[in-house]
């Protein structure tokens, strides 16, 4: 029997699995996956069956131990969620065996991913993977096996109202040291948006009011928090992946960032939506107080996979912010292209306005403030911006009455 399964595994030369290459080299949710299962034969080959599993799995494990007596007991702590689970049948197992010709036998294969994946991960205490792994059964042997992982990244995009949010908070605290009162140190900062990618730039504006007896000293991060869960409990992993540090404020003086700028390092995008793993991140804003407890302030971050768009989903979102009375707003840019480049005469006041209308007041609604909403045919006042403006008055009449016309008496 050992012999025969070294000569059966001297008949295959070459047994592969290979991913059609595709841009960058991940895969997103509902996409085709598509490859081949290569097979080289130096001989005639009997195949019982081949077939091609798609896998996709979210793990978690840890162990905690603790002293009983003299002993010490571990408690195991493991967690899977399925996220991929696809089979297709190269090769099937109908109760007869193929016989392969010696030579070189490809097989393509394709599967469609689901609709809902997480992105890929890998941490201290878990994972995201996802594989493919083509099986290979013959007759009195082991099943040859050979495996192919592929990355999936599920898009965040952040060009959506909640990420484009601005973020801000403040935060203050009396300083103690031993059983000295310090004074009071406050911290506040803001971002422009919560949602941003990797290697932008996060612009803060912060402003650190020291009215402590010390030099303090504010700094700036981004922490990642891994958090894993599994039996009902959770496992934390913080890590600092980019600081910032400022100049020390003296005491009772006052520190003001105007848009101190911190890059976002290469990162893994948030994962939100996996049952058993998350991965959040956060800006921390801290003032470093000698002696004494670190005053903090947190703003929530989201790091996504679609950067911000200059004049798609953020000019209406972000609209809001410059409408009038903040519930309107109005894109003037459309009016650039409707002015001509030289200006055309006024029409005559008849073509335009009719006897009827005229006995009306045309004049544009008058608002007492801009907080009001527009009312009326606000377009119909547009057109007067595109004509010459009227000519300079005169008494010189350009029409002076003829002989003929009997001039009007003004008593009768």
């Amino acid at each position: 029997m050992v012999l025969g399964i070294i000569m059966h595994l001297r008949k295959i030369t070459d047994f592969s699995l290979d991913l059609s290459p595709r841009m960058h080299g991940v895969y997103s949710a509902g996409e085709l996956v598509e490859g081949k299962v290569v097979l080289k034969l130096c001989k005639e080959l009997r195949v019982s069956a081949l077939e091609v599993c798609g896998r996709g799995l979210a793990m978690v494990h840890w162990l905690e131990s603790r002293s009983v007596g003299m002993n010490t007991v571990y408690s195991d702590f493991t967690s899977y969620e399925t996220y991929l689970r696809r089979r297709k049948h190269l090769i099937r197992d109908n109760g007869t065996l193929t016989v392969l010709p010696p030579g070189r036998h490809v097989f393509p294969f394709h599967f469609q991913l689901p609709e809902t994946l997480v992105t890929s991960f890998e941490g201290k205490h878990g994972s995201v993977r996802y594989w493919v792994k083509a099986k290979l059964h013959r007759p009195w042997c082991t099943v040859k096996k050979v495996k192919k992982d592929f990355t999936v990244i599920e898009p965040i995009d952040i060009n959506t109202p909640d990420l484009l949010a601005p973020q801000a908070g403040c935060k203050e605290k009396i300083a103690h040291a031993w059983y000295c009162n310090l004074g009071q140190v406050s911290v506040t900062a803001k971002i422009d948006r919560k949602g941003y990618t990797p290697g932008e730039v996060i612009p803060i504006f912060a402003e650190i009011d020291n009215g402590t007896t010390r030099a303090v000293v504010p700094k700036a991060a981004i922490i990642q928090s891994q958090a894993f869960i599994a039996r009902g409990t959770m496992k934390q992993k913080k890590s600092v992946v980019a600081t910032l540090a400022g100049d020390a404020v003296p005491a009772g003086k006052r520190e003001t960032w105007h848009g101190r700028a911190l890059k976002i390092p290469p990162l893994c995008p948030s994962i939100l939506q996996c049952r058993i793993i998350r991965v959040e991140y956060a800006l921390k804003v801290c003032v470093a107080i000698p002696g004494s407890s670190d005053l903090v302030l947190e703003l929530p971050l989201v790091i996504g996979t679609i950067p911000l768009h200059p004049f798609g989903s953020r000019t209406s979102s972000v609209g809001s912010q410059y409408s009038v009375g903040s519930q309107y707003s109005v894109n003037l840019e459309w009016l650039r292209m409707t002015i001509p480049e030289q200006p055309e005469p006024p029409p005559d006041y008849s073509s335009v306005v009719s006897e009827e209308e005229a006995e009306h007041d045309l004049s544009p609604p008058h608002h007492s403030s801009m907080d009001c909403i527009l009312e009326g045919p606000f377009y119909a006042y547009i057109q007067e911006f595109r004509n010459r403006p009227p000519p300079l008055y005169s008494e010189v009449d350009p029409n002076p009455p003829t002989a003929n016309i009997r001039p009007r008496c003004m008593t009768c």
